[in-house]
């Protein structure tokens, strides 16, 4: 084994990379798939795209030590809140785009605030929030409307930038999901707060007494996977012209799947971007991919759970891996004098 081969194993996002092969490779010769076919279907990426924008947030608390799962409900309560204030009341688009973002952050603040304030972890707290925004969002939208479902029309302007499909077949957010991608994967891999984060996931109270900010890098981590939530939702209502409260909850599963595909480990502290990112793309070609092939599509969920399984075993491994060599190093180079 080359020393390339190996570098490449002791990164996060090997596993994710190692599983997107396989499962073309398998599309292609147990399918029956046209590989042009597959890579050029619209279908896939705008799925991708809708759920990377959640997986990332959500894949970076995991990295954390943290979970998320109330962005179930907070994606149907983005289209509703921009549906409701710019469709229903007909007020601006951008106060309707305003009050989704502004759920968002409401709800990120009161589930890392309970996060850092109380011993409970965060998968009860979202779950709380989770079943809380459920019935927010269905009585709020029976009280204020009288109806489960509100149309909305959107200026062209918040067409073009949220809503809008590309070729009359990609949308739009597939460039927001990019973007935000980048930028993200810089700041985490980067800059100090994507060290704050990893020291999180490794010991949240080493990292604390070391001075890092973890209070207010949980708040943040937070509001930041809300406001995904809401924005994704807030684009779907641009896009569809009408919103529904029900919707959102398949995001869970499916941003958990893909952010562990992605290399993150559930016990934190080990993961990437660009893992995530290829997780997601993974996910959507088995989800919408079996499609396009001569396989029964009731076998997607089997493939799912070993890819799963196969993902949870490989990132375990390349952790292994990866601190073998940490350890490897350490011994055998010196430690350098530190600089001031």
């Amino acid at each position: 084994m080359t020393e390339a081969i190996k570098s490449l194993l002791r990164r996060p996002e090997a596993g994710s990379i190692l599983s997107l092969i396989g499962v073309v490779l398998f599309f292609v010769f147990f399918g029956g798939v046209d590989l042009g076919t597959l890579l050029g279907a619209a279908s896939w990426v705008n799925f991708a795209a809708n759920l990377g924008i959640v997986a990332i947030p959500v894949g970076l608390l995991m990295i954390s030590g943290e979970l998320d799962i109330s962005i179930g409900a907070l994606i149907p309560a983005g289209s509703m809140t921009t549906a409701i204030l710019s469709g229903y009341y007909d007020l601006p688009m951008a106060v309707g785009m305003a009050g989704a973002l502004a759920v968002g952050v409401a709800v990120g603040l009161v589930n890392g605030l309970l996060t850092i304030r109380t011993s409970v972890p965060s998968l009860i707290i979202t779950l709380a929030t989770l079943v809380a925004m459920q019935g927010l969002v269905l009585s709020g939208s029976v009280l204020l409307t009288g109806n489960a479902s509100v149309a909305v029309t959107a200026p062209e302007w918040a067409k073009f930038l949220f809503g809008q499909l590309i070729g009359g077949s990609h949308q739009v957010i597939i460039i927001w999901w990019v973007v935000f991608a980048v930028i993200v994967g810089f700041v985490l891999h980067k800059t100090r707060y994507g060290n704050w984060l990893f020291a999180m996931g490794g010991d949240r109270v080493s990292a604390r007494n070391a001075g890092i900010p973890t209070n207010r890098m949980t708040i943040a981590l937070f509001v930041l996977s809300a406001v995904s939530a809401t924005f994704v939702g807030m684009c779907q209502a641009i896009l569809f012209n009408s919103a529904q409260v029900s919707g959102g909850m398949n995001f869970i599963f499916n941003a958990i799947v893909s952010v562990v595909v992605g290399g993150v480990l559930l016990t934190g502290g080990f993961g990437s971007v660009i893992g995530i990112f290829v997780g997601t793309i993974t996910f959507a070609i088995v989800s919408q991919g079996i499609y396009f092939t001569q396989i029964d599509r009731n076998w997607s969920n089997l493939i799912i759970g070993v890819m799963l399984l196969t993902a949870v075993l490989m990132n375990q491994a390349f952790r292994e891996l990866a601190l073998s060599y940490w350890r490897g190093s350490k011994q055998s180079v010196p430690r350098a004098p530190i600089q001031h």
